[in-house]
């Protein structure tokens, strides 16, 4: 009896020392990364930008996927559906903080946890090169002049697009004819190719297209100047109804399940964190107009509810959201 009792002793020890092992040792295969948009966009770039210096750290490979569809609701919802183990990471931009009151999805980055909010970009508005306007004033007097026929691109409602012609719309009273894509790589493609004539879009995601004379700068979406456009003044000086918005931007970060392990957190917390402080990525993000922000934890937490919040109420303001943001829970700005 003794003997027996004594082996089931060590064997319970061992087991787990085994688990504890296999904790500790996480991860212990490879990284699924879903990217809420698609190829060649702003989400896209800082993902596949930041995860190699990640990977170095984790000692494992982040598989990267373009997941794409209902302004990246599709995405959110894989990962929400996945098992919470720290192995399936939503990397995603702001668009999930107004999904409940669109009516697109049932959860937000309120129900998840923030490994990392890497970076925000400065929205502008872009044009083809041949548009018969080249600031913001001369384009919405054209739009006046000619109402309806400025073909915009679009990714959707909740999209940086719709919010920011939203603001432009309240200011201006204006109308476009939205065109979809399912992100904004595809639209300043279009843009290029002339099949529509204007774009909201993120700076970092466009600046090599400006540069390269691929496409022209007409507006800074921005209560101040910008190094990068020394040329183009921000949209609050043409149009100060825009301080009431201002300063607004998209924003990226990864993601993972609530319920996911603390051991797995707590690494890529630390992944994450020294990953976005590496000088390569932080040129980068430098060159293409993005701001490294780096915050993980209640610092992360307070920077997304406060991004819902006035998101969501913009959205419903300007008549396109299916609910009352107080229907969540979501309180007006002050």
């Amino acid at each position: 009896m003794k003997k027996t009792l004594t082996k089931t002793l060590a064997a319970l020890t061992f087991a787990g020392l085994i688990a504890g092992t296999a904790q500790a040792e996480y991860p212990e295969k490879d990284i699924q990364g879903i990217i809420q948009w698609g190829a060649g966009g702003s989400t896209d770039t800082v993902m596949r930008s930041v995860a190699p210096h990640a990977e170095d750290l984790l000692g494992r490979d982040i598989i990267m996927t373009n997941k794409t569809g209902g302004v990246g609701a599709i995405a959110t919802k894989y990962v929400n559906a996945m098992k919470a183990d720290g192995y399936t990471l939503l990397m995603g931009a702001e668009n999930p903080q107004m999904y409940k009151v669109l009516g697109l999805a049932d959860v937000d980055y309120s129900d998840m946890i923030p490994i990392n909010v890497l970076a925000r970009g400065i929205p502008i508005f872009v044009a083809r090169n041949d548009a018969p306007y080249n600031n913001m004033k001369e384009l919405i007097d054209y739009a006046k002049a000619h109402p309806g026929e400025i073909k915009t691109g679009s990714t959707g409602p909740g999209g940086l697009t719709s919010i920011v012609l939203a603001m432009l719309e309240a200011e201006t009273h204006i109308d476009f004819t939205g065109v979809p894509y399912d992100g904004d790589g595809p639209a300043l493609t279009a843009l290029q190719g002339g099949a529509i004539d204007i774009m909201p879009a993120v700076l970092g995601a466009a600046i090599e297209h400006i540069k390269a004379g691929r496409m022209k700068v007409i507006g800074l979406v921005d209560t101040k100047a910008n190094p990068l456009l020394p040329d183009t003044a921000p949209i609050t000086d043409d149009f100060p109804g825009f301080n009431n918005y201002l300063p607004w931007g998209p924003f990226f970060g990864v993601f993972v399940k609530k319920g996911t392990p603390d051991e797995a957190v707590n690494k890529l917390v630390e992944a994450f964190h020294t990953a976005a402080q590496n000088p390569d990525f932080n040129d980068l993000m430098d060159k293409r107009g993005f701001s490294v922000m780096n915050i993980s934890g209640q610092e992360a937490q307070t920077f997304l509810e406060n991004y819902r919040s006035v998101s969501s109420w913009i959205v419903y303001d300007a008549g396109f959201a299916r609910h009352s943001p107080e229907d969540f829970g979501i309180k007006r700005p002050q």
